[in-house]
């Protein structure tokens, strides 16, 4: 017998909905170029500050989005492999999913960091916002690297959505409907699940959005003058 338990709270499920059009958005621009460029930006700042907020939700937020409850060792992973593996041991992310995870967030973080000394070898008008703080020369290798990153992401991605599609078609696991909703069919003898409070994820996100949005430029400009 199983029941309906809450395992994905709110800024969990934002943050991961909300990365989505952010992603397609960058990909977009970057391949436009141009005055599409400023919007690249913004958006680069965006993702930069979700992903930031992500890794702090993952030291400090709920029990299923810590980093500590999914990221699981070589003897749970044998186990899940080997079906031996109580749904209730690992409730959110699966020990594989756990560790897709945080290689999409480390993959997404140095390509957003790469992007903040990036240079618009095109029309040097939309710059990265620290690229002020390298020469012209190293900030064109980092452009080269950013741009080559960015085909490490998109296989990445491509894994991910076709994880999913497997665990759908395969194992009659729907895992994009607990992700919508936060709700997901567990035995009934489910202990329940710790969430952290709505306010400490705003209190983190206010502080990333100041620490990036105020921050970097402060940076840029302290450093060129």
């Amino acid at each position: 017998m199983s029941r309906m338990i809450k395992v994905w709270d709110v800024p969990t499920r934002l943050f991961h909905w909300t990365m989505l059009p952010v992603f397609a958005g960058l990909w977009f621009t970057g391949e436009q170029g141009g005055d599409w460029m400023e919007w690249h930006l913004r958006l680069g700042m965006l993702m930069l500050v979700l992903l930031l907020f992500r890794v702090l939700w993952g030291l400090c937020g709920s029990q299923t989005a810590r980093f500590s409850s999914f990221l699981a060792g070589p003897a749970r992973i044998r186990a899940y492999l080997a079906g031996q593996l109580p749904v209730t041991a690992q409730p959110g992310h699966n020990p594989l999913g756990g560790w897709m995870v945080l290689a999409l967030l480390l993959a997404l973080l140095l390509q957003a960091g790469l992007g903040l000394f990036a240079a618009d070898v095109n029309s040097y008008l939309y710059d990265g916002p620290l690229k002020v703080l390298i020469d012209g020369e190293l900030a064109e290798q980092v452009t080269g690297w950013h741009k080559s990153s960015f085909d490490v992401l998109l296989l990445l991605a491509a894994v991910h959505v076709l994880a999913v599609l497997f665990y759908k078609v395969g194992r009659n696991t729907d895992l994009v409907r607990p992700m919508l909703s936060g709700m997901k069919a567990l035995p009934a003898d489910a202990a329940p699940l710790r969430f952290a409070p709505l306010w400490l994820a705003l209190v983190l996100l206010l502080l990333v959005a100041l620490l990036v949005f105020g921050g970097v430029p402060w940076l840029a400009a302290s450093m060129a003058a």
